[in-house]
């Protein structure tokens, strides 16, 4: 009832988001008298902040149209090159125009975003990084309550074999690069790849902020699955799509309820953000208030994951650890990542990540012990945390170089 309860409610806070944002427009537009009255600007920000507050927040889209290869500005066309039930896999053509000088080839890349609450497009900058001197595609993760029931359940094991069918459709020359929760399945997909001597297999792949070992400095994130019984998570996190969505009674771990535990772990960062953001509307503050609205955009767009998929990870990620104590089996066959003799790896972590801790990732590293040491990297990016690995300053001055030179080099 849960889920009927809140989509109940939404359709509450509809009317009074629409006022909102009808107010606060009339409060700011210069065409409007009430615009000039005395604390316009005050009353403007607070109708803003409460639209804000209330609104349903959609998918968002990429946006990226152009990108800088060397010194050309080269347009780029999103296009689906493979749909799934579950999932959807985008490539970013570069279009030149056929009077142009083409371009040189460059290494094709395959992004795996994360299945985890938000949308690929979380992975905007990593993306328009990328573009820049590679040829790249992403994993766009559906919605499952926008997936019919009539399409079966989708299981970690089924998320496997999703990251095997794309590197076999792109491979062999393909790179991989998994940002957090992929890099366990793509780790799986690779090891199995490896284990069949499968001929499409991918010249590397990167790990980034991800949990291979969950027990090397565990997080809070990493804590709550493990103090909580497998029970408590089916019992009190899993609810049926409610009758006005394609997924009608498809059972999934709701993307509002995520939200609620993404907040609860920093409230008072999250409070004080929505303070400033209403002072930087009054004071005018446009640029500050414009990037406020830019990230909480993103950060609130959430989607439903399979409850399938979640309950599989909380039991063989973070409270079996199955990987690194090699007692993972997806569909019958042992995963062996001691089999991956050729795919070159680079594991790439952040001082100040608090939800994968220093050391999960670069476990992988252990766990493909007959990779020969010049295929295996480690970079830790200082002063980094989970998000600026592959989002902000710090990863295109810093992490990006890195497996731009990494990738050169295993092309």
């Amino acid at each position: 009832m849960l889920y009927q309860m809140h989509e109940f409610q939404r359709a509450l806070l509809n009317p009074m988001t629409i006022w909102a944002e009808a107010g606060s427009k009339l409060y700011s537009n210069p065409f409007s008298p009430l615009a000039h009255m005395p604390m316009a600007r005050r009353i403007s920000a607070g109708f803003e902040l409460m639209y804000r507050l209330g609104k349903e927040y959609e998918k968002p889209q990429f946006g990226i149209t152009t990108v800088k290869c060397g010194d050309r500005e080269v347009s780029i066309v999103q296009e689906i090159v493979e749909t799934r039930p579950f999932c959807k896999l985008i490539h970013f053509k570069k279009m030149v125009p056929a009077e142009s000088k083409p371009l040189k080839p460059q290494p094709k890349v395959l992004v795996f975003a994360p299945l985890s609450g938000h949308h690929s497009t979380l992975l905007r900058d990593t993306v328009k990084t990328l573009l820049q001197d590679h040829d790249v595609f992403i994993t766009d993760w559906v919605d499952a309550r926008m997936v019919p029931l009539s399409e079966g359940a989708f299981h970690l094991d089924d998320y496997v074999h999703y990251c095997i069918g794309f590197i076999q459709l792109l491979g062999p020359d393909v790179h991989l690069i998994s940002v957090c929760q992929p890099t366990v399945p793509v780790m799986a997909a690779v090891s199995l790849m490896a284990s069949n001597k499968d001929p499409k297999q991918a010249k590397s792949m990167t790990m980034m902020g991800g949990p291979i070992d969950t027990r090397e400095s565990p997080t809070e994130v990493n804590n709550l699955a493990t103090k909580k019984p497998y029970s408590w998570f089916e019992n009190n996190v899993i609810y049926s799509v409610p009758h006005t969505y394609p997924g009608y009674l498809r059972r999934v771990y709701p993307g509002f309820l995520q939200h609620l535990g993404f907040v609860s772990m920093n409230p008072d960062k999250h409070a004080q953000s929505h303070y400033d953001f209403y002072m930087h509307l009054v004071e005018g503050d446009g640029e500050s208030a414009e990037s406020h609205r830019q990230f909480y955009d993103e950060y609130n767009a959430v989607l439903d994951m399979p409850a399938e998929y979640y309950l599989d990870t909380i039991k063989t990620v973070f409270q079996d650890h199955a990987l690194p104590m090699g007692t993972w089996d997806v569909r019958g066959q042992r995963v062996k990542p001691e089999d991956v003799t050729t795919v070159a790896l680079l594991t790439i972590e952040g001082e100040l990540d608090d939800i994968s801790g220093p050391g999960q990732t670069k476990a992988a590293l252990g766990l493909c012990k007959n990779l020969p040491a010049d295929k295996k990297e480690h970079y830790e990016a200082m002063e980094c945390g989970h998000y600026g690995i592959f989002s902000g300053r710090r990863w295109r001055e810093k992490v990006y170089p890195k497996i731009r030179e990494f990738i050169a080099k295993n092309a």
